[in-house]
């Protein structure tokens, strides 16, 4: 009898969410990688956004449009999720996902190089309350950098994949984009800017709160 996961068993307490298990179907169906946060850390964006009241929410990473889900369902009347991804037919995926989720009129998708579109957002003077990050590895320390230069004070920022199927605790995996996540772990860590606890369950969840 095969030994249940900690994961597996949290899991099975929740009732299946149809409409992002519709979400992972279509990202299926369209040969895109299934690699959609955990359910697990979906619900926990979803309450993060809904705690902190956030009403500006920046996503980099959209895939196909499972963690804009969560973390626009957390959003009041009002808020507004802009959501960073390099490809356009995944924006298009995710949109559409969104949209049939009936939350299309809070996103906004921005299309092309995220650490561009970060720039322009400094430079227009935009703020947000909370962050995700969730895109190429070797960006990710660029990727917080950028966010802390974007937060408000007490904007939380989270980071997905903080484990990369455990690479980043294996001596011999020293490819540039597990270097740059533990180096981004070690910044979530140490920065005097943060305060910050990261979570080991599924595949590792950075958690911040920018002082």
């Amino acid at each position: 009898m095969e030994t249940m996961t900690a994961e597996g068993y949290m899991e099975g307490l929740y009732e299946e969410d149809a409409v992002l298990e519709r979400v992972k179907e279509v990202i299926r169906s369209h040969h895109m990688p299934e690699i959609s946060i955990a359910p697990g850390y979906g619900r926990l964006l979803t309450m993060l956004v809904t705690m902190i009241g956030a009403k500006q929410v920046l996503e980099i990473g959209a895939l196909g449009g499972y963690s804009g889900i969560c973390l626009a369902r957390g959003l009041s009347d009002g808020g507004k999720l802009v959501s960073l991804e390099l490809k356009q037919e995944f924006a298009d995926v995710a949109r559409q996902n969104v949209a049939e989720a009936g939350l299309g009129e809070r996103v906004e998708y921005r299309i092309g190089e995220a650490l561009v579109h970060l720039h322009q957002l400094i430079e227009q003077g935009e703020r947000f309350d909370f962050f995700f990050i969730d895109a190429d590895k070797v960006n990710y320390p660029n990727y917080l950098e950028l966010a802390i230069q974007l937060a408000n004070p007490g904007a939380i920022i989270a980071g997905d994949n903080t484990l990369m199927r455990g690479k980043v605790v294996d001596v011999n995996q020293n490819k540039a984009s597990v270097q740059a996540m533990r180096q981004f772990n070690q910044l979530i860590a140490t920065d005097p800017r943060l305060e910050s606890t990261i979570l080991p369950a599924y595949d590792g969840l950075a958690l911040a709160r920018v002082k």
